[in-house]
């Protein structure tokens, strides 16, 4: 595509909005709302859909099966989800380069992506100020890793960071997402509830412009306008490239937990491998194997949430390199071992 009538976003106050919630909490209905209402101030916006920028196979590759694997879907997203940051970092820094030449990826919508950007560009050669620019980044975002990585972003292009948490009974969302053409499987939502952690601006500094609504009713003319104060307040206190002490070690922190679970995961999935091997080798049957695969894929969701929890909120650490982590996760999986074994023997008895 020509860069002719592409603009520039040099000069401008911006701001980089999280929209957070479990999914149909009503997030696309909100950005819709705050898109009207930014029009109505001038300012330059546009609603980074995740859904719409991730090419339909990506969802298909993600087919659950078998049970619910949201770790697989976690690790295959996360591909996607930084696609999107670095295809927004590269218009935010050179808006006409990128119009001029759209994302090659394939873990990118093109289309999708162009008509995304095209109601922020600022018409070249025009000699008024540029108005404020506001993207909203419509996703899940269950974990705070995942808007951190917004965050960083915001902070390295020197632009206000805000969230909004759209809290939502699990009942509503799921019946919403039924009503959808293409709902999220129910096991995939129930599994999301327990893993969701939602903005905690007490713990974690740099969520301190985050706002909750609740979104089981519709949303009101009031709600809308809390949230447009809310960036307001972020595009007159951007955020400075320069991170203070508390922050990097925070993210040293989430760094150093994703690195533990990922591997226990990996180490869990070996063992339970094992334990269905037993199984079959004792004969148990066909409804005594579903239960003992249903059970250990249960207790080992819950045991790697609790480790993270464990993690973040106990162990007195802040870098890496400062711990063994490789011990720290022998500990951990010596420990849904006994677990395993200890289920597995009480259903190989129960059918004697």
């Amino acid at each position: 595509m020509a860069a002719d009538g592409a603009g520039v976003v040099r000069g401008a106050a911006g701001c980089l909005c999280v929209l957070c919630g479990l999914p149909a909490a009503g997030k696309s209905s909100l950005a819709a709302g705050m898109l009207a209402a930014a029009a109505r101030r001038g300012w330059r916006a546009a609603a980074v859909e995740y859904d719409r920028l991730i090419p339909d196979q990506a969802f298909r590759a993600m087919a659950v099966e078998d049970g619910v694997k949201l770790e697989d879907m976690h690790s295959q997203w996360k591909l996607h989800r930084q696609a999107v940051l670095q295809c927004l970092e590269q218009f935010l820094r050179n808006p006409v380069e990128v119009m001029a030449d759209q994302p090659s990826s394939s873990r990118i919508n093109s289309e999708a992506w162009e008509r995304c950007i095209q109601g922020v560009l600022h018409p070249e050669g025009s000699n008024d100020d540029p108005a404020p620019l506001l993207f909203l980044l419509d996703d899940n975002f269950y974990y705070p890793s995942m808007r951190y990585e917004v965050c960083q972003l915001a902070r390295k292009c020197s632009l206000g960071f805000c969230q909004v948490y759209l809290q939502c009974d699990l009942e509503s969302c799921i019946s919403r997402n039924q009503s959808r053409s293409t709902p999220v499987p129910s096991e995939v939502i129930l599994e999301m509830v327990k893993r969701l952690e939602p903005p905690n601006p007490q713990k974690n500094s740099w969520e301190k412009h985050s706002i909750s609504l609740n979104t089981t009713e519709n949303l009101s003319e009031c709600d809308i306008q809390s949230v447009m104060d809310l960036i307001s307040s972020a595009l007159r206190n951007p955020l400075s490239p320069v991170e203070d002490n508390s922050e990097q070690k925070e993210a040293d922190r989430l760094k150093c937990a994703n690195s533990v679970i990922h591997q226990a995961d990996q180490a869990c999935r070996r063992l339970i491998s094992e334990a269905m091997k037993t199984a079959r080798e004792s004969r148990l049957s066909s409804e005594h194997m579903r239960t003992v695969a249903a059970q250990l894929n249960e207790t080992k969701a819950t045991f790697l949430q609790n480790l993270r929890t464990q993690i973040l909120e106990e162990v007195p650490f802040m870098q890496e390199e400062d711990v063994n982590v490789e011990l720290v996760v022998k500990k951990a999986v010596a420990i849904f071992d006994e677990k395993r074994k200890e289920l597995l023997l009480g259903i190989i008895n129960s059918q004697k």
